[in-house]
């Protein structure tokens, strides 16, 4: 398939649907949840977004913006496809959203729909929905609110195909596809409007990486990082576009059996998954002793010579033939045994568990992006991975480094601009390029490499973009916190220095975080803190002339400290 050529998520959908390959009862998506069927076929989803998208055209309005609150299911996917195939916008949200933020964007971008998939989901966003503002369940809960089940048992499947509606033909690739809101350094979240072409370009690239290890069979995808992530909500784009089967797993904690069911041949992660994965296998690899233990650590010191291109000689390349069959070949069973790469975004992942996963069979490739573009904006490709590097460009936009060291991106992956937020667009996007708050270089081989963070966001091993400002704001609005620093790079969660004058406030300053952690979003929650009486001052070079934190400064002095609240 020639996705240049296509003007639309909805036509890639239809235009793959309609290859010679397909057929209606194909497997396409599998929920993997409480053990009963949650199986449709691509003969199935097409049906439903056919009868879906007709309904939704009747009650909204080209540009309509319309929220999807769900978890990981079949039926997100196809409501996905059906509002925009109806002429609507998809508004995303996380189900993990705290209240102010769906009040926030609710409010920002007044939605003439909001579907939602249970009864839990309705009550986290039900007192911000206007009067005006109609609301569809997924599942069928109230007798006063439709449900999309109901909506696709009015049609027998098998008159799917008496619903006119096919695919929108005017929808072109510049068109806004979806708004996806993500944290911002002001405290309130920013919509993030992506285009249809901008999403495209991403599945153009990540075809070109993905088709080496897929030529023989339809590839299977394992997914369980949330579709309203701007990572996976490309995945799940770049799937259709390879014809993939998707399951979508239980929770991370079941990943490992989901696997083992789904035997996935490409999965995609943020780097919270593989340091997991690494503490776990390490913590096994650590138990064994004599001639095993010998066995693993060749595994790893030839694997990694491979890796790094090294040449084995005759002896090595005996001994790695028998890690080969008797270490790696049983990992890779463990996980399915078809699995022929992790793919790594979302954040930075520790180049210690890169060079580990690849060392022991589980070739794992970390690409580079942001949320702001469509969200790829490199990665390595199989067979050429530069562990230190997150790989080459896509081929479909252009990189930079300005004078500054900052990274640019210009291409049609860059967004259309932030919804309701001119300012802050243009303080992003200049010239067509946007200024990624990333410092990095391009190596003589041409790959980019991530060498630090000019903007002060944090990004943890979800790949969740967190504004420290934000938090530390609202922890400074206690009496006895005089100042803070919210810590959590590449971090499960968050912890803070806290500048107070006695440690007697100490129990004052826990039962203040509990409340306040009560109104914050899952990943902005601060779980641990450090209580110090050094003052952060100009004078100790902890502050900048203007009063702002400098956290290169801060962390050079306490980075033990806070490391050991982990």
């Amino acid at each position: 398939m020639e996705i240049n050529k296509i003007n639309s998520l909805v036509e890639l959908f239809f235009k793959k649907y309609k290859e010679k390959d397909f057929t209606p009862n194909l497997p396409f998506l599998n929920w993997l949840k409480n053990d009963k069927d949650n199986f449709f076929t691509w003969g199935q989803v097409e049906g439903n977004i056919r009868i879906l998208s007709e309904y939704l055209r009747r009650n909204l309005s080209p540009g309509d913006r319309c929220v999807l609150l769900s978890e990981n299911r079949p039926e997100w996917l196809i409501a996905d496809i059906a509002i925009m195939n109806a002429g609507g916008i998809t508004v995303p949200l996380f189900t993990t959203y705290s209240e102010k933020d769906y009040e926030f964007i609710i409010n920002d971008c007044k939605p003439k729909i909001c579907i939602v998939s249970n009864i839990n989901q309705l009550k986290k966003i039900e007192k911000f929905i206007s009067s005006g503002t109609k609301i569809l369940s997924i599942e069928n809960f109230n007798e006063k609110i439709e449900s999309i089940e109901n909506i696709l048992d009015k049609y027998p499947k098998q008159d799917s195909e008496s619903v006119k509606v096919e695919y929108n033909m005017k929808i072109q690739r510049r068109d806004l596809a979806c708004i996806i809101y993500t944290s911002g350094t002001t405290g309130n979240p920013k919509g993030v409007m992506l285009s249809h072409g901008g999403i495209l370009s991403n599945c153009e690239g990540a075809q070109e990486i993905l088709n080496s290890l897929v030529k023989k069979d339809k590839p299977v995808f394992l997914t369980w990082l949330p579709l309203s992530h701007s990572y996976e909500h490309t995945v799940q784009y770049v799937q259709i576009s390879l014809g993939a089967k998707i399951f979508y797993a239980e929770s991370l904690e079941k990943l490992l059996p989901n696997m083992a069911i789904a035997k996935p041949t490409i999965m995609t992660a943020v780097p919270r998954f593989y340091q997991n994965l690494y503490s776990k296998i390490s913590m096994n690899f650590s138990k064994q002793k004599g001639l095993k233990k010998k066995l693993i650590d060749n595994t790893i010191l030839l694997g990694t010579k491979n890796l790094n291109k090294e040449k084995l000689n005759f002896q090595e390349k005996i001994i790695n033939f028998f890690c080969e069959i008797l270490v790696r070949r049983k990992i890779k069973n463990q996980f399915g045994g078809k699995l022929k790469a992790f793919v790594s975004g979302g954040g930075a992942l520790d180049q210690k568990i890169g060079e580990f996963l690849n060392s022991i069979g589980l070739p794992t490739l970390q690409g580079y992006g942001l949320t702001e573009t469509s969200p790829v904006v490199s990665c390595n490709t199989p067979g050429k991975i530069k562990i230190e590097t997150v790989g080459p460009p896509f081929k479909t936009n252009k990189v930079r480094i300005a004078n500054d060291g900052e990274i640019l991106v210009k291409g049609e992956n860059v967004m259309l601009g932030y919804w309701n937020m001119k300012k802050e667009t243009d303080e992003i996007l200049k010239d067509g390029w946007l200024h990624t708050g990333d410092i990095g270089e391009i190596t003589k081989e041409g790959n980019l490499k991530i060498t630090d963070r000019k903007k002060e966001i944090i990004v943890n091993l979800g790949g969740d973009n967190i504004s420290p400002s934000k938090i530390e704001n609202l922890l400074c609005l206690n009496e006895k916190i005089q100042q803070c620093f919210v810590y959590g790079d590449k971090k499960t969660y968050l912890v803070a220095l806290i500048v107070s004058e006695s440690e007697e406030n100490k129990k004052e300053i826990e039962n203040y975080l509990e409340n306040l952690n009560k109104s914050l979003s899952l990943v902005e929650k601060v779980k641990k803190f450090k209580l110090i009486k050094e003052e952060f001052t100009i004078q100790n070079g902890m502050l900048t002339p203007t009063l702002k934190l400098k956290r290169k400064k801060i962390l050079e002095n306490y980075k033990q400290d806070l490391e050991k609240l982990y």
